[in-house]
């Protein structure tokens, strides 16, 4: 028997639902059709404004940015994972002098804002200390502390999510800190921390648009440029939902990629052990010559 969260819907729920579904699909409809009326009625939609799009050297120059941009999340997304899979550990050391620091720095990175990350690691680096650091890895170190100290928090919180029987069973039979937390615990805590993970890394990917504030040749940052070019008649929302449109892309791409590890995981490793014997095999025979009621001869 399957269960809900909730109770099974009945037949007037089911209406209701329904048509609470198909009114709220009418108005989002409403609000589109008004948004692109509106967009037709200031000339959005004018070819003069869209022709931009057919030209070959900005179709490069779209295609330079978005590898820019997925550069920028492949290197700060792993960086991330790795920052925060180490200091995790760190907080959930059993020792004060590698726990204490290990929270320090988490909550310190946490409360930073992003941009403020970026701004002291490109120019606060060079004239402070002299150290030269170009808008790439600035935003990548930047979506590296931050995220990376999210998702500290992310790991600490799955593996201490783990029932307390789980960790005392393997103890009790002898495992070490070590192996309880490679074979026990993150097994059990990734597929819990799965879709937390995942979600973190699609905000990575959508900001990696900050970079444009530094001059980083990502996709907002050529969105800015293209738009105010008055020979292209500064068609800045064409530009706008063109990059739009790539975002929104990248992050279905991502989401899907999330969807099917995702499954995969929930489905376990597949049994390849011996079929189960038949019971009828298996079951105890009883000596010839003895039941119930009589014994031997």
């Amino acid at each position: 028997m399957s269960s809900v969260l909730y109770d099974v819907p009945g037949p007037a729920a089911v209406r209701r639902n329904r048509t609470l579904g198909v009114a709220g699909s009418l108005v989002v409809l409403a609000l589109l059709a008004f948004v692109v009326w509106r967009f037709a009625e200031a000339g959005q939609f004018s070819p003069r404004l869209w022709e931009w799009i057919t030209y070959v050297r900005i179709q490069y120059l779209l295609l330079g940015a978005l590898w820019a941009t997925i550069s920028a999340f492949a290197v700060a997304a792993v960086l991330s994972l790795a920052f925060g899979a180490f200091f995790a550990a760190g907080r959930l050391s059993d020792h004060r002098w590698v726990s204490v620091p290990a929270t320090t720095v988490v909550e310190f990175f946490r409360a930073v804002p992003l941009l403020v990350l970026i701004f002291i690691l490109y120019f606060g680096l060079s004239r402070g200390l002299g150290i030269e650091i170009d808008a790439f890895w600035a935003v990548v170190l930047g979506l590296m502390l931050y995220n990376g100290s999210v998702l500290a928090e992310v790991f600490r919180a799955g593996v201490n999510a783990v029932p307390r029987g789980q960790r005392e069973a393997a103890y009790a039979l002898g495992l070490r800190k070590t192996q309880v937390m490679t074979s026990v615990l993150l097994p059990q805590a990734l597929r819990s921390m799965l879709p937390t993970i995942l979600s973190q890394l699609v905000v990575v990917l959508k900001d990696t648009a900050l970079g444009f504030i530094i001059l980083y040749p990502e996709l907002l940052y050529q969105a800015r440029f293209l738009g105010s070019q008055n020979q292209l008649g500064s068609p800045i929302l064409p530009v706008a939902l063109v990059i739009a449109v790539i975002y929104i892309g990248l992050c279905l791409i991502l989401t899907g990629v999330s969807r099917l590890v995702e499954k995969r995981l929930s489905q376990g490793p597949r049994s390849g052990g011996a079929k189960p014997a038949d019971p009828e095999l298996t079951a105890p025979q009883m000596p010839s010559g003895a039941g119930f009621g009589g014994g031997a001869a």
